[in-house]
């Protein structure tokens, strides 16, 4: 079996919180809408409109605010006060300002696996936000590459992991999201080591690959030098 060489990790709900400050945000959102939709007939057009609207803004807090306005001018038959606009597009540049909180054990784990193997991050979303929040993170320096991507796949991690690394036989990805982290980096022939996370985007769910050799789950990353010494 190939030595293990490289580790990628997901950024969002994987070392630093994201997915809590969109649900705050939808929240907001049905509150500015309250006299024309049901909370929770409200989210389920938003996220149709952003399954719709992926191809076109890609993921991120930009395309999510996009989505939001179309949202608002769909369900008001295009009637949505400018103040309502106003309020959508305040919460959106609030998300874009919202300080990085990393996740338990999210420091401890990357400083004892930085000296004995590559660390990537593997992230997908808008550039500038993603970087902002690796900064205000304090954990750059903690990885040899950073890669911010449109999208994941199995091509991205067979590309990714043999740029910055030994091939993707010789490489895990670590992640909350099955569909992003877990399944295409298993299809790439690596090591897929998912970490639940209590908030998921419902376009980010996939079912587990509990039967995959090079599967591993574990609930925090406390677990994640123990799946690594056993992999070797």
């Amino acid at each position: 079996m190939p030595q293990l060489t490289t580790i990628g990790f997901d950024a969002d709900d994987t070392l630093w919180q994201n997915e809590r400050f969109y649900r705050l945000t939808e929240e907001r959102f049905a509150a500015l809408l309250a006299d024309h939709a049901e909370p929770r007939h409200l989210s389920d057009r938003l996220l149709e409109t952003e399954k719709r609207n992926l191809k076109l803004y890609g993921f991120g807090i930009k395309g999510f605010t996009l989505s939001m306005v179309e949202t608002a001018i769909e369900v008001t038959q295009g009637k949505v006060p400018a103040s309502v606009i106003d309020g959508i597009l305040a919460a959106g540049r609030e998300m874009l300002t919202h300080p990085v909180e990393t996740l338990p054990h999210v420091r401890e784990t990357l400083e004892t696996l930085a000296g004995r193997y590559r660390l990537v991050l593997i992230t997908k979303g808008d550039l500038f936000d993603q970087e902002r929040k690796l900064a205000a993170s304090g954990l750059g320096e903690l990885f040899s590459a950073v890669e911010i991507v449109s999208d994941k796949s199995r091509g991205t991690y067979d590309r990714v992991f043999r740029q910055h690394g030994d091939g993707p036989e010789q490489a895990m990805m670590v992640g909350n999201s099955l569909k992003s982290d877990v399944v295409p980096a298993l299809r790439a022939g690596s090591w897929g080591v998912y970490i639940p996370h209590a908030l998921t985007w419902a376009l980010e769910h996939d079912e587990e690959p509990a039967g995959e050799p090079r599967f591993r789950r574990i609930e925090s990353l406390r677990g994640l030098e123990n799946i690594v010494t056993e992999i070797g």
